[in-house]
């Protein structure tokens, strides 16, 4: 069903698509090479004619508002005016409305005059029902999750119930921030989102903070689409990687790459699923220490000291006994991983769909329960280290995978798939054949927004071994006092302080 053919050289090596056999019903890549791709790629690529088949992409919001059936879900609220500070979560409003109203209120009816949005006007505001788990605003449709079928890119068994819903109108706006856990796959299906991305050696000009705090999300201090350049001079060295993604197409953002999301048409739906990294054990460890600290020294701050740290879509500022324990858990977990990962080395022959049941059992143990008892994650953790890395050599750029290159490179490679990313129509014009962090992992080692269950209610099996003696907070201020960690710190808040 497939066969490879060579694409024009443009002054590089030959690159390779895969093109298939005339029929509707083939994709240009295996589940197997699609994974692979998603696995070794380190760059942001957008992939064509991978979703036609898939029910999902008959959710526009008519089609959501019928299944929701009148069912409320919350908005957040933003101005469209451009600030040269993020327009963060924590600076939002917030409304329930049903997907009825929210279609009323996008194109103007005079019937949003005494509903939930009659305080904000379409034509300054923008709404955006953000982080949604299909898992949870669906849960008494459970036949739906099959519409999205993340299966085809070789993730078997990942779906609906593993993905999130992101519904928004003209301006609505993530801000730019990275994810600590996983890659991400974005799957468009109405109308269409420019995404501005950096790379994770960029980190440093776009002056990181944890405030607003929310696991696992680093956000920018900067405005991305509106820069305070002598506040924030260091952003001028950034290299941004900006793409308008059309519907039908789906983007991988690799892992810790920065991303700012704007919605650009008067309606815009789209659906993610974080893709879990081994990576992510070491994350989760530096995610805790990030947790108990600014838990402990914001909570002990005066309520009436500036404006509030805690994101909306955290519950609650956990205690340091539930964020000491999870740090425990957390290393605890990364050792077994560590263990796991050097037992498969000592018996290659296994094979790999026998690597990954045993991965599935032991991802079911150290599982976070996210959802009630029949929505739990039980997807393995997919290991990267199985890819070679002359593999990266051969990834199949063509009309069916594109490349997103930095803004200020030019190209003229486009028949070979490479695309400026400053050329945002080409992706629009390749939508044809009509084909958006981790569900409920993004935010779920503590505490979420959906994900209900703190640490201290984790299987028992995550727990520090018994010859592994439990961490204390002495253990913990004994590593944030080494003399190499304090001089780091001591050169940050120096260079903080020359801003």
């Amino acid at each position: 069903m497939y066969h490879k053919s060579f694409i024009y050289s443009c002054g590089c090596d030959w690159l390779y698509f895969f093109s298939p056999y005339i029929g509707e019903d083939v994709k240009p890549f295996t589940p197997e090479k699609a994974r692979e791709i998603v696995m070794s790629l380190q760059q942001p690529a957008v992939f064509c004619n991978m979703v036609g088949d898939w029910p999902a992409l008959h959710w526009d919001v008519k089609h959501l508002s019928a299944m929701l059936d009148g069912k409320t879900i919350q908005f957040r609220i933003g101005l469209k005016t451009m600030d040269l500070v993020p327009q963060f979560e924590t600076s939002c409003s917030y409304v329930k409305a049903t997907l009825e109203e929210f279609l009323a209120w996008s194109s103007g009816q005079p019937s949003c005059l005494s509903g939930p949005f009659s305080c904000f006007k379409h034509s300054k505001y923008w709404a955006y029902a953000d982080y949604k788990y299909i898992a949870r605003i669906f849960e008494d449709k459970e036949e739906v999750f099959q519409d999205v079928r993340w299966s085809d890119f070789g993730f078997p068994g990942r779906g609906g119930r593993e993905s999130t819903l992101w519904i928004g109108s003209e301006g609505a706006n993530t801000p730019c921030h990275l994810d600590s856990y996983g890659c991400n796959l974005v799957l468009q299906i109405q109308g269409r989102k420019r995404w501005h991305l950096f790379p994770p050696g960029d980190t440093s000009f776009l002056y990181p903070t944890r405030i607003p705090y929310e696991e696992s999300s680093i956000f920018s201090k900067v405005n991305v689409a509106n820069p305070d350049l002598k506040r924030f001079p260091e952003f001028r060295n950034t290299t941004a990687h900006v793409v308008t993604l059309s519907p039908g197409q789906v983007l991988l953002v690799p892992r810790h790459w920065w991303h700012y999301v704007e919605s650009i048409d008067p309606i815009t739906v789209s659906i993610n699923s974080w893709i879990e990294l081994d990576a992510d054990h070491e994350a989760r460890v530096e995610e805790a220490i990030t947790r108990t600290l600014v838990c402990a020294l914001k909570s002990a701050e005066s309520s009436n000291d500036g404006e509030p740290w805690l994101n909306p879509t955290e519950v609650e500022a956990t205690s340091h006994e539930i964020n000491l324990q999870y740090l425990n858990q957390a290393v605890s977990a990364y050792f077994k991983s560590q263990k796991a990962n050097v037992s498969e080395q000592a018996h290659p022959s296994s094979s790999g769909a026998e690597q990954e049941t045993r991965a599935s059992r032991k991802r079911r143990k150290r599982q976070v329960s996210c959802e009630p008892e029949d929505c739990q994650l039980l997807n393995p953790v997919f290991s990267s280290s199985t890819f070679k890395a002359e593999k990266l050599q051969k990834v199949p750029f063509g009309p069916h995978l594109i490349q997103v290159l930095p803004q200020s490179q030019e190209t003229s490679c486009v028949g070979g798939g490479a695309v400026a990313s400053d050329d945002r129509d080409l992706l629009h014009e390749n939508e044809g054949g009509h084909f958006g962090k981790l569900h409920c992992t993004r935010k779920q080692l503590v505490m979420s927004n959906d994900c209900r269950m703190p640490a201290n209610q984790m299987d028992s099996d995550s727990s520090p071994n018994a010859s592994q003696a439990a961490l204390s907070t002495n253990d913990l201020l004994d590593c944030l006092v080494n003399p190499h960690v304090i001089r780091l710190v001591a050169q940050l808040l120096l260079e903080r302080a020359r801003v």
